[in-house]
């Protein structure tokens, strides 16, 4: 028979597991997307005469960002899960007054945790935002003028900055 602290250690293994195998594919992500932008940039480099090609980069990079931060968001959700739920389950069935699973409350009192959360945002925006957001201005500047490719470009602007407002509202700056 299985007492109620052995299931919660099994949800919580289940749980690390599933956090540990989305970290891996959200750092990816970033790999994909620069791949992606090195490619669009190469091929627009190799095809001048060609800009609108640089139209690919931002709904390429508003998918890759959203898949990014809908898996960032689902692992911090995890470590919230543990520490608010969890960890005073398993707590009140020990007699020990040691802080159970303290690693996922301890990492977020470390002194540089803000200024780490920071640069991240900042990264994040850069990289799913800023990127595509410049690949629209140059083709603003040098492209071709033709009406549908601009309104494509403008519902583009939209799909970033809408995705920039989410990046920032799940940053997690607080402590």
């Amino acid at each position: 028979m299985i007492d109620t602290s052995q299931l919660l250690l099994a949800e919580y293994e289940q749980i690390k597991q599933e956090q540990r195998a989305r970290i891996g594919f959200r750092d990816n992500l970033i790999y994909a997307t620069l791949g992606v932008m090195a490619a669009v940039i190469g091929s627009t480099l190799a095809r001048i005469d060609h800009l609108e090609l640089l139209l690919l980069l931002p709904p390429i990079s508003v998918i890759l960002g959203w898949t990014y931060l809908v898996n960032d968001e689902k692992i911090s959700a995890v470590g919230r899960y543990i520490r608010n739920e969890l960890a005073p389950r398993l707590k009140e069935l020990t007699s020990e007054r040691a802080e159970v699973f303290g690693w996922e409350s301890a990492h977020r009192r470390d002194a540089h945790r803000n200024s780490r959360k920071r640069l991240q945002l900042a990264v994040d925006l850069l990289t799913f935002c800023v990127a595509p957001l410049a690949a629209l201005t140059v083709y603003w500047m040098l492209g071709p003028k033709d009406w549908p490719l601009l309104m494509t470009s403008l519902v583009e602007t939209a799909m970033i900055v809408g995705l920039a407002v989410q990046v920032v509202r799940y940053a997690d700056l607080a402590r």
